[in-house]
């Protein structure tokens, strides 16, 4: 999973977090006044925050419909599919968290490229006077990983090829995804050389699970096994 992520604490950018040999991309960090900074941070990430402590928004949290109005159509313009949006509080700023995809998947450098974008437009709604946060808040755009459940046939198109477990009616069936279009997928059930290929319906299908297979996992490269993440945050996400 190709994440970004960075922390403001209302006066200077705290201290990143990641791994720095993977390289570094511009931190964004949004302040009360017009003004704007730019400095160097960790791979891919964007900070935000509010260096005056100004008060933005309800005494109750950022408004999550209007955020899913701002972010969906610039994620969409560059390309990509939004698959997640959740808000929760971290301390005395609000975490905003972005999960998007790509049929081609997401690397690096296309967070990076999401997360410019998001930025600018969030900061461009508050400047037109719009005020969408309660003081600081930090962005984190990332793509999904294999925990992400199988729900919409982009979700399964994207995954041909992996083993996935899923209930189809009274059902538990574990195979491998041969095809999937707009109507429902092709999965192969059974022992390698000895598999039958089952075609089904989406609504016959519950939510499908990838899988970890560890030995096709001893044979990717490390970048190839960043797609499994490791998540050290501790903290509950309301979702969106």
């Amino acid at each position: 999973m190709a994440q970004g992520h960075g922390r403001g604490d209302g006066r200077r950018a705290g201290a990143p977090r990641g791994n720095p040999s993977r390289g570094a991309a511009p931190v964004h960090q949004r302040r009360s006044s017009p003004a704007r900074g730019a400095a160097q941070g960790p791979a891919h990430c964007a900070v935000h925050g509010s260096a005056q402590g100004a008060v933005h928004g309800s005494a109750h949290g950022p408004n999550r419909a209007r955020l899913r109005e701002v972010i969906e159509p610039v994620v969409a313009s560059a390309g990509y599919d939004v698959e997640g949006l959740s808000v929760s509080r971290a301390g005395r700023r609000y975490l905003v968290r972005l999960t998007v995809d790509h049929d081609g998947g997401v690397n690096l450098d296309a967070v990076a490229d999401v997360s410019r974008l998001v930025s600018r437009a969030l900061d461009d709604v508050e400047a037109g006077g719009e005020e969408l946060f309660a003081g600081e808040y930090e962005l984190q755009v990332s793509s999904p990983g294999v925990d992400r459940p199988l729900t919409l046939p982009r979700h399964w198109r994207r995954n041909v090829g992996r083993l996935v477990q899923v209930r189809a009616g009274e059902k538990q069936l574990t195979g491998r995804i041969v095809a999937a279009d707009a109507e429902g997928v092709v999965l192969a059930v059974g022992d390698p050389g000895k598999t039958t290929e089952h075609q089904l319906g989406y609504d016959a299908l519950g939510a499908g699970k990838v899988q970890l297979e560890f030995a096709r996992a001893a044979a990717l490269s490390d970048d190839d096994l960043e797609e499994f993440p490791v998540d050290d945050d501790d903290f509950e996400e309301d979702e969106a």
